[in-house]
């Protein structure tokens, strides 16, 4: 078994930055940016705290098809068992086509496609967007029924917000 490399990490202190603690790949190197007034000791903590960030939104990023239709069979048990098998699709897979959505579903042939954006949200986020698309296969319009369908998620309206507000923030109209 390989260890895996630590990177090179490039430490950015700024006399402005007050709080906050971020960290970003360029390349082979990580570069952590670190408010001046930090101790040594708090940036070595805070360096290996951003790395350990950046591995789990990494290992988010290599998730699979198989790990996204697991996750949609997950979401169903929960949330659309009483459905019988209407919530079953044939496939769930990521896509790096839809800029302009977060998923769809084609109901005919029950097949879903996930953005792959969203690859690097919240696993709450991503587990709306999957049972949306899921109660897709059960009411293929926006209608009462559907929204009591995806009701059913305690997060709804968070995770809506939440992709409302990277909606915003990008600049890019995303449809539901």
């Amino acid at each position: 078994m390989v260890a895996a490399r630590k990177p090179v990490v490039e430490v950015r202190r700024s006399q402005r930055r007050r709080r906050t603690v971020s960290a970003y790949r360029d390349g082979e190197r990580v570069v952590v940016l670190i408010p001046d007034q930090f101790s040594r000791a708090e940036e070595s903590e805070w360096v290996d705290r951003m790395l350990a960030r950046l591995a789990a939104r990494e290992g988010r990023l290599s998730r699979s098809d198989t790990e996204l239709l697991d996750r949609a069979l997950r979401l169903i048990g929960l949330y659309l068992s009483d459905q019988g098998g209407d919530a079953l699709p044939a496939s769930v897979r990521w896509v790096t086509n839809q800029n302009g959505r977060w998923g769809s579903c084609t109901p005919a042939d029950r097949t879903i496609r996930i953005s792959h954006r969203l690859q690097d949200m919240p696993d709450w986020v991503l587990d709306y967007v999957l049972l949306h698309e899921l109660a897709h296969l059960i009411v293929p319009s926006h209608n009462a029924r559907f929204w009591e369908l995806v009701g059913r998620y305690a997060k709804t309206e968070r995770a809506r917000g939440y992709l409302e507000g990277v909606a915003a923030a990008s600049a890019v109209p995303v449809a539901g």
